[in-house]
Formats: C-alpha cells, structure tokens, sequence
C-alpha cells in the first residue's frame, strides 16, 4: 500500500543524484560553449583575471570534444543502466548488465583518452616525453632556413607534427571492441533497427578489407574488395585509415556530428527541454482552440495548429504527440471524430513539426551541415513545403467532418477562455520563436542599416541609396554577431526563455522546474549523441569502402542504358526518385529520422546529383522521406503513439495518418520536378555543372525567382493537393464513386505533369469534375 507523502514533500522533486548533477554539468558546459560573440567579454575576462589563455566559450575542441563524448557516454549509462533495469532478472543476466555498463564507460574513456593521444594538435605523450617540443623547434629551424634562402620572412608557426609515441598497431583493436560496444548499447537504447544497418555496412567493410588481404585485388568485382594499400598487402597498411577514423574533424567518431551536436543543435534541445517545462503549451492548445471554433473540424484543426507550433520547437514527432495529443485527441473523440481518425491526424500533424519552421528538428540541421547551406536558407526553402502539408491535413479534416456530418461549435467554451496569465505565458512560445526568426533573417550587413539603426546607436552614411556603416552600438554588435547564425540564434532563445519562465507563478514558488528541465536536456543530448555514434560508423564505413561512390556510377550508367526518350532527364530523375523514396521508407521503420536520413543520404545523394537534381534539393527530398516514417506503416512510431492515447487500433491509425499526411509524400517529388518553390539559390544549381567550382543553374533557372510563374505553379500545386486529399478521404461534399476518385487521382497527375497541353487538360478537367460535383450536391434537396 503507497504511504502518504510527508506534508512538506514535493512530489515534482525529482532526486539529485550522480546522474542529475552530470546532466547539469553537461548543460552548463554545453551552453557556455555556445555563447555567441558578446562584445568585450573575453577581452574583460582576460583583463579580470589577468590570464591570456582563460577562455568561457568556444573551447578547443581538441580538449573539449573529447571530455564531453566520455562524460555524455557517462550520463547514458547512469540513465539506460543494463544492472539497474535487470534488478529482477537472474543473477547471471544481471552480471552480464553490470559488465556491459563498465565496458561502455570504458570503451567511452578509452575512446577519449586515445584521441588526445592520437590527434596531432596535441600529442599526448609527446608533451609528457618532451619529443612534440623537438619535433616542433626542427620543423621550425628547417621553415626558418628556407624562408632565409627564398628572402621571405621567418615563420613564427609550423604545422603540427605527426605524434611519435601512440597507439600504433593497438590503434585497430581499440576502435574496432569500442565500436562494437557502443552498438551493442545502442540496441538498449535506440532499438535493434538502427544497430542492423551499422552492424551490415561494419561487416561488409570487414570483409571486403580481408578479401583484399587474401586475395589481391585482381580478377575481383569491385563491391567485394576494400583496398588499404599497394603490394605487399599488410593489415597494417590500414592504421593511417583507422586512425583518420579517430580524429578527422569531417568523419570522425569525435567528428562533425560533434560539431553539429554541440555548436549548432544543443541549443535547440535545451530550448525543447524548457519548453516542456512551460506553461505555455497548453495555453497554446487553448487559444488553438479558440481560433478554430468556428470551424467544423475544431478540435482537429487545433490539434494541427498546436502540433505544427509546438512540434517546430520539440522537432520530435512522438514527443509531440504524447505532449499535444493526450488533451487535443479527448477533445476530438468528445466531438465526434473517429479514434482511428483522430489519433492518425494528431500523428501527421506532429510529425509535421519536423518540417515546420523555424526549428525543424535535429534531420533539419544536420542537413545544413551536410549541404553546407546556412540553416536561414533551409527555413526559408521549408515554407511552401510546411504550407501544402498543413493545407492537406486542414482539406483531410475538412473532409472528415462533412463524411461524420460534424457541425462547428461557434461559441465560447469555459476551456477556450484565455486568462491574463494564459496571454502572458504565451510569451512563453512566440518570444523564442520569433527571437530564432529575426536573428536567422539577419543578415550582418543589415544590422545598423534599417529603419531603427540610428536610433540604437549605429553611426552610419547613406549615399546614393547604399548603406556604409561606421560604428555599431554595444546591442547592435552583439546582433551582428549572432546574425544568420543558428547555433547563436537558439543559445539567445534559450536566455530569453528562461527570463520568460519566470512569468509563470508555478515556476516563481519553485524554480528547481527550470533546473530539472536543464538536467532532462543533458540526458537527451548525451542519449541522442550516441544514436549519431552509430551513425558516424555507417559514415566511416561506406567513406572507407567508397560504396557510395560505386552505387551512384553504376546506378546512373543503368539508367542510361534505359533509353527513355527525348524526356529521358525526367524519366531517370522519376525512376531514382521512386528508388530512394523506398529506401528512405525502409531505413526509417523504427529508426529516429536523423539516421534515416543520413544513410539514405550517403547513399542516394550522388546518385540524384548525377541526374542534375541540386544537391540541396536532393537532401531535402530524402529528409521528407525521413520524417515520414514516423507515419508509415508497419512501423509507424508516431501513429502507434497516438495509438496508445485513443485504444485503437495501431496499424489502423498509421495508415489513417498516411492518408491525412498524404503530401508527406507528394509533395517532395513536386519540389524535386520543380526546385523553385524552395525558394533558394542552392535549390537550383546544377550539381554536374557546378563541380569545377563555379556555379552553374539548372535549365531554365538563372537563380531569381519568377513570382507570376511560381503563383501558377503553386495554384497548380493546390489544385492537385485538393483533388488528392478528397480522393482519398473518398468524400468531398458527399462520398466519391470509385471512378471519380481514380479520375481525380488522374487529373492530379497531369496537373503537376510537365507538358503545357496535359496541365491543360488536367486543369480545365479538375475545373469541370469540380463545378459538376458542387452544382449536383447543391440539387439535392434538403
């Protein structure tokens, strides 16, 4: 029987244990970090202190990734414990759980402790043998005499050299156990879907590199030999590669998802963490509630405007599900709506979040990282995209309330009331927001010259309408500074939430919620960076074997033995489309969308290069195709979320949110045929062309956008969004024929076809189908 709480007790009160204060620390350590270039702080912490190399933000990551990557492993075995979870399990399962947490702290700090040694920035042994300070006054003395020779001035640095005391052949060994240890604990905690995919690509470079060794590289298909070195073979060859492996900054296991994780998402996921802890969320579904209560959908139209406001800060389509559904789904269910419907469209809608700007979630910025595109840029091509797919989900309700004959409520209910305080902690939702749009909008050239850059300070000319800027204001220069950045962007949104939290009573009479919520983001930082653990062995392995590079060869010459015609171009670009589209489907069952798209990505992304889709757009088209796996059947993570809210049937409900999220998987072949509605620049740059360097657009495109032409193409778009989404709800306004749905699913299709006849015929017959249906349900009488 549960015994009564002492009367002073919390029951929020979350234990401050090893695993709070880790978390904490890592938070801590994360956003000081990521402190953006504030005017004069480190010159006056330097002038404080009096010691020139104390540095409070952008630490050296060859000292900083390291002890962060052992102390986020750390936090994971403290949170996921194997020993504790086996309490009740037999004595022997539980050892072997003790064993495997003690191998994954061990194989963390091994893997740390060997990349200081490793890494030629610091050379490890070498500081401690005086041999790096050798090796460095050489290099120097041999630069110095040349420099003499040639007349130029003597050099004051030299490169790094090659560390002399390491690892050597131990090297192999370590990162080949750690490797297989942090597989092994990512099964506990991502789940057997995403360790099957590095654990195949792992094994296949295995392989390869032995039929190498034992057979030589000749008579072999190229798909089944990694090559290391020249003749005579020897596994030892290997160890330069092993050791790239290590310490590259691009592919490394302390590599670029370090970089992406600690300097450009870690704010976000702490902003997430503190959203949650908010008040502002259900005064969010409140006032979702209230704009919607003319509509016949409403509490399903809200729970598409919540999920898409709340998911574009969470950027988790599960999260928000189980954040946003357990109170728009009752209301749903209270109004009439079907559980299967109601739980599919609250699926959809969340996983739309992770298209939604301005925050996409963690697939959005990695793909900024992996196009080398700034993530202003990618918010500003997800816009139109965001807007069909919401538009789609707004006809599916739509649809849905004509078919159940579900009327609007119209009036004011006492739960769409909106108080002082629900207006305040509103705040609480819009300022970051809104904060991450003007800062990612920014750019540094603009800050001083507007309309207010007089006023805060800036001192600046203006000849012949150009803007010269001599001076900025202390504020000013910190904008500019954190202008069109997104790592400085949500560190800024973090700071500015957590002065709003403060607005809620709740958080005034304790406080501890805002730190709970910090130690809750270093768990999920720490968990998702061991998720990018796998990941990162995926990327070394098939960087090692040059699949990649194989598979996008001979992918395009098939396609060119096709012979498709005179629109050949298209024909291939449809056919390797299609290809990709499965296999992102495929990887993403049961796997976070970060992964599938970064293995789809390596994969497919030359392959749809080579057939001139931009490198940008081929990204985002495989990012969608992520996502939406959170809602494909039979692995359906964020339906089966849903699912478990309104008791129905799980499999039911995914495809329930495939039919509502149907644009999920339209609309990124749309914008793949016609790159301009993304808006930017890198959407429209021929891949093939652009390789010397120098940018080079598609056919067609000379980089501006045409508005009139894309007003046509986006009214096409919304036609053939309508046309689709009636035929599959297989209602418009009353229930479809079988043959009207299969001409509406027709017309659709040569609406969005390339040829000006067959958009013709597609449009005036979508017209026609339209005013026919309309004028003959307006007959009917009453």
């Amino acid at each position: 029987m549960n015994q009564p709480l002492p009367p002073d007790a919390n029951p929020l009160q979350k234990p401050r244990g090893v695993l709070f204060w880790l978390s904490l620390f890592i938070v801590i350590a994360g956003l000081m970090n990521a402190i953006p270039g504030v005017p004069g702080l480190d010159a006056g912490l330097r002038n404080l202190t009096g010691l020139d190399w104390i540095k409070i933000r952008r630490f050296p990551t060859e000292w900083f990734y390291p002890l962060a990557f052992g102390l986020m492993m750390l936090c994971v075995v403290l949170k996921h414990s194997a020993w504790k979870s086996w309490k009740s399990e037999p004595k022997g399962k539980r050892q072997f759980g003790l064993l495997l947490d003690l191998a994954m702290v061990a194989a963390a700090f091994t893997i740390s402790f060997t990349y200081i040694v490793e890494i030629e920035s610091i050379c490890l042994i070498d500081q401690f043998t005086g041999e790096r300070d050798r090796l460095i006054a050489e290099a120097l003395r041999i630069e110095t005499e040349i420099a003499d020779t040639m007349g130029l001035p003597a050099p004051t640095t030299v490169e790094d050299p090659s560390c002399v005391a390491n690892t050597g052949g131990w090297l192999v060994l370590i990162i080949g156990l750690t490797v297989l240890i942090f597989l092994a604990y990512n099964v506990r905690v991502w789940g057997l879907a995403l360790v099957l995919v590095a654990l195949v690509v792992a094994l296949y470079t295995i392989i390869t590199v032995l039929v190498w060794y034992f057979h030589g590289p000749e008579d072999i298909n190229k798909y089944l030999m990694t090559k290391l070195a020249g003749e005579p073979r020897a596994l030892a060859d290997g160890r330069p590669r092993v050791h790239d492996i290590l310490v590259n900054n691009s592919a490394g296991l302390l590599g670029r998802f370090m970089n992406i994780m600690l300097n450009t998402i870690f704010p976000y996921l702490v902003l997430g963490s503190l959203f949650g802890a908010s008040a502002g969320g259900q005064s969010l579904i409140k006032l979702a509630f209230r704009w919607t209560r003319k509509l016949r959908g409403g509490p399903a139209h809200a729970a598409i405007v919540s999920s898409a406001m709340f998911g574009t800060i969470s950027g988790g389509p599960i999260v928000n599900v189980l954040s946003t559904g357990v109170l728009t789904i009752p209301m749903m269910l209270r109004r009439g709506f079907s559980k299967v419907f109601a739980g599919g469209v609250e699926a959809a809608a969340s996983s739309g979040g992770s298209i939604m700007p301005p925050v996409m979630g963690v697939a959005a910025f990695v793909l900024a990282s992996l196009t080398v595109v700034p993530y202003s840029q990618v918010i500003i091509a997800a816009i139109i995209p965001a807007i069909a797919y919401f538009f789609c989900l707004f006809l599916s309700v739509i649809f849905q309330t004509r078919k159940q004959k579900i009327e609007a409520i119209g009036e004011l209910t006492d739960d769409m009331r909106m108080s002082r305080q629900d207006i305040l902690n509103l705040a609480m939702i819009f300022g970051p927001i809104l904060l991450i749009l003007v800062l990612l909008l920014t750019t540094k050239e603009m800050v001083g010259c507007g309309l207010l850059g007089g006023v805060l300070g800036a001192e600046r000319s203006i000849v012949d309408g150009a803007c010269t800027v001599q001076s900025l204001s202390w504020f000013q220069q910190a904008v500019q500074n954190a202008a069109g950045d997104a790592g400085s962007a949500g560190w800024w949104a973090v700071m500015l939430l957590i002065a709003l939290l403060f607005v809620d009573p709740e958080v005034r009479k304790m406080p501890s919620k805002i730190v709970d919520a910090l130690s809750d983001a270093g768990i999920l930082v720490s968990t998702l960076y061991l998720m990018f653990l796998a990941v990162s062995i995926i990327d070394f392995c098939l960087q090692f074997t040059g699949l990649p590079n194989f598979i996008s060869l001979d992918v395009l010459g098939w396609l060119q033995t096709l012979n498709l015609g005179q629109d050949g171009a298209v024909g291939f670009q449809l056919i390797a489309l299609l290809v990709t589209m499965f296999i992102a489907i495929l990887l993403g069952m049961g796997m976070p969308a970060v992964p599938a798209y970064i293995n789809v990505a390596l994969l497919m992304g030359p392959v749809l290069a080579g057939l001139g889709i931009a490198t940008f757009t081929a990204h985002m088209f495989i990012f969608y195709f992520a996502v939406a796996s959170a809602i494909t059947p039979p692995i359906a993570l964020a339906a089966f979320a849903a699912a478990s809210i309104t008791k129905a049937n799980p499999m039911a409900t995914g495809f329930s949110a495939v039919k509502s999220g149907i644009v999920m998987f339209v609309i990124p072949f749309v914008f793949a045929l016609y790159p301009e509605i993304l808006l930017i620049e890198a959407a429209v740059i021929d891949p093939v062309k652009s390789a010397s360097g120098v940018d080079v657009f598609l056919p067609g495109y000379d980089g501006t956008t045409n508005w009139p032409a894309l007003m046509l193409v986006l009214c096409r778009i919304a036609l053939a969004l309508y046309l689709l989404s009636s035929s599959l709800a297989g209602f418009d306004h009353r229930k479809l024929a079988a043959w009207e749905i299969l001409l509406r699913l027709g017309l659709a299709v040569l609406i969005l076809s390339f040829s000006i006849p067959f958009q013709l015929v597609g449009v005036i017959g979508a017209m026609a189908i339209l005013f026919w249906h309309a004028s003959t349900e307006r007959r009917k009488p009453a």
